[in-house]
Parts: structure tokens; C-alpha cells; sequence
């Protein structure tokens, strides 16, 4: 956390927003070149916030990072105390919590920007994370996710949530991310396709992964290595692919970092377009986190 004894959180601070103020300039200039007609009014906000998107965006993502579990402390704590002289203009807890839905949309592309930014370096590795958003008892009760959130079977049991789908290369950093509802599979072919469809080399997951869709990966130069179940053929392998196979428990680290570290899974929610947005957050925070897992190669 920032204190005026250690100054790494600050300078994180700082380069988080550089880069959320730069990406932000570039999509209004996008959207500002691409209007049909200028003549075309667009529903606006009748009130103007004295806080811009890149701020808000900012303070999000610092808020996963900075360690804290309650959003309300720290951001009464710490960005109206400790980072006054960083964001001068705040409004109060409140009404920072009312305009956080308006940023869900460059929260979301921030995210896909950094994924793009991230090496294809040809290794990669494909695993799902559950999120759950209230114990599975209150299911009947819970209200927040009503018909958006479904029941789902993960390796620890039966849960109420969603499903983080998540690609890495084996620097830990993130190719592609998708959020589905818990009930769809891993190898479900529409999640498949928009996770892989664009890298090439080879892909590592678990059994789950098995799909009919692996001659069509192999024909756009993607392999995806699994182990194999009892009933089904060997498929052939060398030894580099079983060492890195071996591997693929780097790809969960990464979702026990995004879990324990950056607080992405939670049952405190109590707006869907908030929730989405703090899991946006958590992503982008972990994109800027210095100690991601590797995989050394030889």
C-alpha cells in the first residue's frame, strides 16, 4: 500500500495512468472519426463529472492493485486523503459509485489492448477460472445475477457464477480473455474459435479441451496438446511437448494471482455492471503486476 516511506506504489500509480490516459485519448479520437453525421444528437449525461474516464478507470485498477479488500476504506482512505494531490477534484464515495458504469466500455477495451500487447511467443496455455457470486445454499435467494448468472461444475464441486476463460504465453502474460456464463464448457467451439483463432504454435489446456475442432486448429498451424482420457487414442507427442504439458500448472498460478492478489472473484457485489467492471479491473491490475509466473526454456 502507499505510505510516504516507500514510493513503488506511487510510481506504479503514475504509469498506470499514463497508460490509461493515452489509451483513452485514442478511443475518443476513434469514436470522434468514425460518427455517421455530426448532425446525429446522441443521448448525454445532463451532468458533466468533474472526474474524468481515465481517472476513474485509474483508481479502479490501483484499488486491485493496491491490496485492499473494502472499496469503500480505500477509496476514503486513500484516494481522498493520501492521493488528494494526485486527484484533486474527487466526489465523494457515492457518487464515484453511480459513475462507474459509464467507464464499462473503455474499461473493456483497456483490457483487450493490453492483451494485445502482450508476445506471441508460440507456447501458450488455456485454462478456466469459476467465479462464483454467492454461496451455492443462497442461489435461491441471490437476486443481483438473477438470469445472467448459472450454475456451473468446477474440480472443487458445483458453484453459481460465471466462467473466466482465460490464454497465456508462458511469460504469464494474457493473449485473450472471455467471460460466459458458468454453464458453458471449456471446449465449447464458439469459445474455442474466439479465444484461438489467431495464434499459431502450440496450446496446452487439460482434458477438458478435448474437441472435434483440433484438425481445424492443426490446418491454421495451432496444436493443441492435451493428456488423453482412458477410452480415447494416444496422440503422438515428443518430448519437448510432455515437458511443457508438464508445465501447465503456471497457468494456474495465474488464476490463484487473479483470485488471492487481485480480488477478482468476491460475492459483494450488488449492481452487474459494477461487478463486470471490478473484474475488468482485476484483469488490467494483473497486466501491470511486475512478478507474473514463467515458464524458463532452455
Amino acid at each position: 500500500m502507499l505510505n510516504k516511506d516507500s514510493k513503488f506504489d506511487e510510481y506504479k500509480l503514475i504509469e498506470i495512468f499514463i497508460f490509461v490516459d493515452d489509451a483513452c485519448i485514442s478511443m475518443r479520437k476513434h469514436v470522434e472519426s468514425h460518427w455517421l453525421s455530426n448532425k446525429i444528437q446522441q443521448k448525454q449525461p445532463t451532468r458533466k463529472p468533474c472526474v474524468s474516464e481515465s481517472e476513474m478507470i485509474t483508481i479502479l485498477i490501483f484499488y486491485h492493485y493496491s491490496g485492499y479488500k473494502c472499496f469503500e476504506y480505500y477509496y476514503k482512505r486513500l484516494v481522498l486523503q493520501d492521493l488528494k494531490s494526485h486527484f484533486p477534484k474527487m466526489p465523494s464515495h457515492q457518487r464515484f459509485v453511480e459513475l462507474i458504469e459509464r467507464v464499462s466500455l473503455p474499461m473493456m477495451i483497456l483490457a483487450q489492448i493490453l492483451c494485445e500487447q502482450s508476445q506471441r511467443t508460440g507456447i501458450y496455455y488455456i485454462d478456466s477460472k469459476k467465479l462464483s457470486v454467492c454461496h451455492p445454499r443462497r442461489i435461491h435467494q441471490h437476486q443481483v445475477f438473477k438470469d445472467i448468472a448459472k450454475r456451473g461444475k468446477s474440480s472443487v464441486g458445483w458453484f453459481y457464477g460465471f466462467k473466466l476463460h482465460l490464454l497465456i504465453n508462458q511469460k504469464g502474460e494474457p493473449i485473450h480473455f472471455q467471460i460466459t456464463p458458468a454453464n458453458v464448457a471449456d471446449n465449447n467451439h464458439t469459445t474455442l474459435e474466439n479465444m484461438l483463432q489467431d495464434v499459431k504454435g502450440l496450446c496446452f489446456g487439460d482434458k477438458g479441451y478435448l474437441s472435434k475442432l483440433w484438425t481445424k486448429f492443426y490446418e491454421n498451424g495451432l496444436k493443441l496438446v492435451t493428456k488423453t482420457k482412458k477410452n480415447a487414442k494416444n496422440m503422438l507427442t515428443n518430448l519437448q511437448e510432455r515437458y511443457l504439458l508438464a508445465k501447465r500448472a503456471i497457468i494456474e498460478s495465474v488464476n490463484d494471482i487473479l483470485t488471492s492478489v487481485f480480488d477478482m472473484e468476491h460475492s459483494r457485489h450488488r449492481k452487474p455492471v459494477n461487478a463486470f467492471n471490478h473484474m475488468m479491473a482485476a484483469f488490467c491490475a494483473y497486466c501491470f503486476y511486475p512478478h507474473k509466473p514463467s515458464i524458463k526454456l532452455t
